[in-house]
């Protein structure tokens, strides 16, 4: 027994279990031999079970869930002992001794692990792994690592249990997995099937084949998004209830697409909701609610086809209708705390099945392979100290201290697996803390978010002695650990807490082995990065404002936090070189500029801060820039060094980590660290004499480049949330220009759900790491109302800095502005009625008018008309009527625009963002048709006109004012908002200040064309009628216009509503 517990645990246990095996007894059959006043948790039996169960059967019974091991391909032993959980709150759980229940396990539900207990208002939840994907072997095949694919989440009620537990067992039997269906019967309906397949391959065979798919030997895990799911042919009397449907109507099967242009509508506009909505993208998912629907939805159906084509109702009557339909806010507390639970438990299981949630059953994979030989290594040391004093237990006896180690050697092998693992990277613990409590530790399955990839390249040799081929086979791991302290989405956390942890805080680990001389060379290396350890904030805004330093901390408060930070982490993973990466100059200067002073302040011993700002160093994407960086840092590369194990030798440690952040600790970190992981893999690979000689593009390179791309783009979509919408980019390095132009209240609208959906996604996620109870969502559900979620997003806000960064990009050096406002206009000039509306910004300045179009969701000025003061002719004011179907959108008061027009001139400047040098439009005189040849040298260089889009959109852009005399721009006020006005950065507010005092829409529009004709006199441009009063667009041409109208009405609707 000494023999068994003195040598490293390599965890075959799990996998199959031989009869009569004492060691695969779990850790609850026998009574532990402990202190008396010992809590469960730091118990263990005699014999302990150091890893968590792979398969647990489910059972659901009257007095409660049963849960046991289940072994693949093996019989259930009789001596297995349960643990029974009790229906109802609170989830108290008993082990029960064999055989103590009389239970039918044939009818149990197999799954992967358990995540833990889910406590809320009216029930407790199960939370369970019902589905993985194998990721790859981290050095060893006993070493898997899994991904969590489905989480079921099983209600601790009799009835609803019974009814999740039936459609999991429904879906399981439909897949067919061996793992879960280890019976007798089911291997005897597996062997058949197998035949039957045999069978058709030799009648194949004697005549055409039929093509086969031949399958890659070896995995290669590139894919970060799930695959699609795979659809079965299930009978009907099997078929499992199926969490996307709804209740069937007879309008539901002809017309498809009302029913989801009503089911989008709806979901849109309310909150509380009673249409099943499902991720597509957790199809695995077994959704408790989606399997159980209400006897109350199935009686009543819901005709929403029949309500959406109603043409008694106008569109407005219609819209109120689907809504308190489909959607009708809950009548009473309880209500309220039913649908909202549902939302909470879907919540929850999409944090765990969106991707980047890992596990293994047989090692710690929260720990770097220098971590844990530092571990055994100080155990090992303590051991011979004990020794030497004769105070050592025989029990507690280590192997000594030797030259030789094992790669895969785990510390403290024979305690659970959550006694092992880092607590920081161990997302589930306080989910687990029922099992952790009652000592269940083989039900304790921990789980690190993060990301983990295996790939393997070959590199050109010469070979030497023994070895045989001219390549060498290298298989390269990346493992980034990403903490669960100070945990969440981008806008939400930010900086440093109080207790001395940052957000966003990413632990990098790059292993490499390949093989020499018949030997294995184990390499390993780690970065970290994290936020800058400073008390700072940044508004959750998709136009980004500037990060701030936060006004109420004081210097003091912000130094003792980050010399706190720099302590700890210089503790853990030695000397710390920084390598800050944010703006010097700009937005980001303030917070950027305050941490090198902080440390330069403080002056560690164990601690270098490096600046580089890396949009000023590599200005037009020129990455290859990054070499510089390197080439600094050469001596910190050489004394850090790295991890090294030959021949089952420790050759050489690595002493100290980069630190690597920029503000969001995404993009520009993720390419700085690839940089100097790819110039470790280069020592690495000199260390032992493989050198790429090869300039070209190899398959290193590549496999490479894959790796460290997905694992970027893994910890962004961790960090941004919904708000990060701008993947596309990221991925590819170029947006066509198509995205340039998008429409601007789509944009804002998409900003807008996204910025309400972090929010709620913020409020579950500090619920399962346990750092606030379900109070967290009665204070989400009071601050954020779900019929005007514009109390906490303020859109004067948004549009406040879209002015602001207007200015900073179109108005010249020195032109004085006088003043600016956020408009809704046609996205053309020269009309009043277009088919695309868009919220534009104009600048007036001392000199001129800038008509601007914005795309809210780049950030970016999409096109903009100069008008110099001196061309315009004159204004008109009045109502601005765009829809009759509402009674507050025919009131003049709050509907009112204006007209301005000038004289089409050489003066006028208009310019549209191309991402080309050509980016100026000519408005004075038509444009030339693209495929016209007015020479023949135009005629022989010009493409076909399909390959001209950039001089297409130009030309569409001064179609409708090229050639004319005049022209004109029409603008509508947009809803005053009280509020809007009152702003906490700072910056630019003077423009929205001078309409907070305006009452309605008229007040306000009679000030911006006050503004405008005062600019123009200071000039000397006024006459008599400059300023007039008409109509821009009347109540009854819009009455006429009604249809046209319909489709912007609902956009207008949805930017107000918020998509709540």
């Amino acid at each position: 027994m000494k023999r068994l517990f003195s040598k490293t645990f390599k965890g075959a246990a799990p996998a199959a279990k031989p009869p009569q095996s004492v060691g695969a007894i779990p850790a609850t059959v026998n009574p532990p031999v402990h202190a008396a006043g010992l809590p469960p948790k730091d118990t263990l039996p005699p014999v302990p079970h150091p890893c968590p169960y792979e398969y647990i059967s489910v059972l659901a019974t009257p007095e409660g869930l049963l849960l046991r091991p289940r072994y693949l391909g093996q019989q259930q032993d009789l001596s297995e002992s349960e643990v029974r959980v009790e229906w109802g709150k609170g989830g108290k759980v008993h082990t029960l001794s064999p055989d103590a229940v009389e239970a039918n396990w044939d009818d149990s539900v197999v799954v992967y692990g358990i995540i833990g207990f889910l406590e809320l208002y009216s029930a407790s939840y199960l939370l369970v792994i019902s589905s993985r994907n194998e990721v790859g072997n981290f050095l060893d095949p006993r070493h898997t690592v899994y991904s969590v694919k489905g989480v079921t989440a099983i209600p601790m009620v009799e009835d609803r249990a019974r009814t999740v537990l039936a459609a999991l067992a429904a879906r399981n039997t439909v897949d067919k997995r061996a793992s879960l269906l280890p019976t007798e019967a089911a291997r005897k309906a597996q062997a058949a099937a197998d035949n039957a397949a045999e069978s058709i391959d030799s009648v194949e065979g004697d005549g055409n084949r039929s093509p086969r798919v031949k399958f890659a030997e070896e995995d290669q895990v590139k894919v970060v998004s799930p695959l699609p799911d795979k659809a079965f042919d299930v009978p009907d009397e099997q078929r499992p209830p199926s969490p996307s449907s709804t209740v069937s109507t007879p309008s539901s099967v002809t017309s498809t697409s009302t029913d989801t242009v009503v089911k989008a509508l709806a979901e849109r506009l309310s909150f509380w909701t009673r249409l099943s909505k499902r991720n597509s993208r957790q199809a695995a998912t077994i959704d408790h609610r989606l399997v159980e629907l209400s006897d109350e939805v199935a009686s009543e159906p819901l005709d929403l086809d029949v309500i959406a084509k109603d043409e008694s109702k106008d569109p407005e009557e219609i819209l109120e209708s689907i809504v308190s339909s489909a959607a009708p806010p809950p009548q009473t507390i309880e209500e309220k705390h039913t649908e909202l639970e549902d939302k909470i438990v879907r919540e929850c299981i999409r944090e765990f099945t969106r991707g980047g949630m890992y596990f293994a059953y047989t090692f710690d994979i929260t720990r770097s392979l220098q971590h844990k030989h530092e571990l055994i290594e100080k155990a090992k040391t303590q051991n011979a100290l004990l020794e030497t004093l004769n105070a050592l237990d025989d029990s507690k006896r280590l192997s000594p201290v030797s030259d030789t180690v094992d790669v895969l050697a785990e510390p403290s092998a024979a305690l659970p697996l959550w006694r092992r693992v880092d607590r920081r990277f161990w997302w589930n613990e306080w989910l687990s803390k029922l099992f952790i409590d009652a000592g269940l530790h083989p039900y304790v399955l921990p789980i690190m978010q993060g990301y983990y990839q295996v790939s393997s390249f070959t590199i050109p040799r010469e070979p030497v002695a023994a070895e045989q081929g001219d390549t060498a086979s290298v298989e390269y791991i990346i493992i980034s650990r990403r903490s669960r302290d100070r945990a969440g989405l981008r806008y939400q956390r930010r900086g440093i807490d109080d207790d001395a942890n940052v957000a966003n805080f990413v632990e990098t680990e790059t292993v490499m082995r390949v093989e020499r001389e018949g030997i294995s060379n184990v390499f390993s290396h780690v970065q970290i990065r994290g936020s800058i350890p400073l008390f700072w904030n940044q508004q959750g805004m998709a136009l980004k404002p500037a990060p701030q330093l936060n006004p109420e901390r004081t210097h003091d408060q912000n130094l003792h936090a980050i010399q706190q930070h720099l302590s700890k982490t210089t503790a853990i993973y030695g000397p710390l070189t920084i390598v800050n990466l944010a703006e010097q100059h700009g937005k980001e200067a303030q917070v950027t500029n305050a941490y090198g002073e902080y440390v330069k302040e403080l002056n560690p011993e164990d601690v270098k801060y490096h600046a580089y700002d890396f949009h000023a160093e590599t200005k037009g994407m020129k990455y290859e820039n990054i070499s510089k960086l390197i080439d600094e840092l050469e001596r910190t590369f050489e004394s850090q060094g790295y991890f090294w194990i030959s021949n089952n030798r420790i050759m050489s440690k690595q002493k100290g980590v980069f630190r690597v952040n920029c503000i969001d600790g995404l993009d520009r970190t993720n390419v700085v660290e690839s940089a100097f992981a790819r110039h470790v893999l280069n020592r690495q690979l000199g260390a032992v004499a493989l050198l790429n000689q090869d300039e070209r593009r190899t398959e290193m390179d590549v496999v490479f480049n894959d790796v460290w791309a997905n694992n970027g783009d893994a910890i962004s979509r961790a960090y941004a949330g919904t708000s990060a919408l701008k993947g596309d980019f990221t991925r590819t390095g170029k947006r066509d220009l198509a995205g340039l132009l998008n429409d601007g209240v789509n944009s804002l609208a998409r900003m807008y759900s996204s910025t309400f959906a972090d929010w709620f996604s913020q409020a579950v996620i500090d619920f399962i790491l346990g750092n606030r109870t379900t109070s967290v969502f009665s204070e989400f559900l009071n601050k954020l109302q779900s019929t005007d979620p514009r109390e906490l997003i303020r859109i004067s806000k948004i549009r406040a800095d879209a002015i602001a960064t207007c200015v900073s990009r179109v108005l010249p050096e020195g032109e004085r502005l006088l003043s600016g406002w956020t408009l809704f206009a046609p996205e053309e000039l020269n009309t009043k009625v277009g088919d695309k509306f868009e919220e534009k910004v104009l600048l007036l300045s001392a000199k001129g008018l800038y008509i601007i179009s914005y795309d809210y969701t780049l950030e970016k000025v999409k096109m903009y008309t100069r008008v110099p003061l001196g061309d315009i002719v004159g204004i008109t004011k009045g109502a601005y009527i765009l829809s009759p179907l509402e009674e507050a959108s025919r009131d003049p008061l709050q509907n009112a625009g204006f007209i301005v027009s000038w004289h089409n001139s050489q003066h006028q400047d208009t310019r549209v963002t191309s991402y080309s040098i050509r980016n100026s439009l000519d408005l004075s005189t038509p444009p030339t048709s693209p495929t016209s040849a007015t020479s023949p040298k135009q005629s022989l260089t010009s493409p076909r006109k399909s390959m001209l889009p950039l001089s297409r959109i130009l030309s569409n852009a001064a179609a409708p004012v090229a050639g004319q005399e005049t022209v004109f721009a029409a603008f509508k006020a947009l809803p005053i908002d009280p509020a809007r006005a009152r702003r906490e950065t700072g910056s630019f507010i003077q423009a929205t200040d001078e309409l907070a005092n305006a009452k309605n829409c008229k007040e306000a529009v009679d000030m911006i064309v006050a503004a405008i004709h005062q600019a123009c006199k200071e000039i000397g441009n006024d006459h008599r009628d400059f300023v007039t009063e008409a109509d821009v667009v009347s109540l009854a041409e819009a009455q006429r216009m009604t249809s046209v109208y319909a489709k912007m009405e609902y956009g207008v609707k949805r930017l107000l509503w918020l998509g709540s």
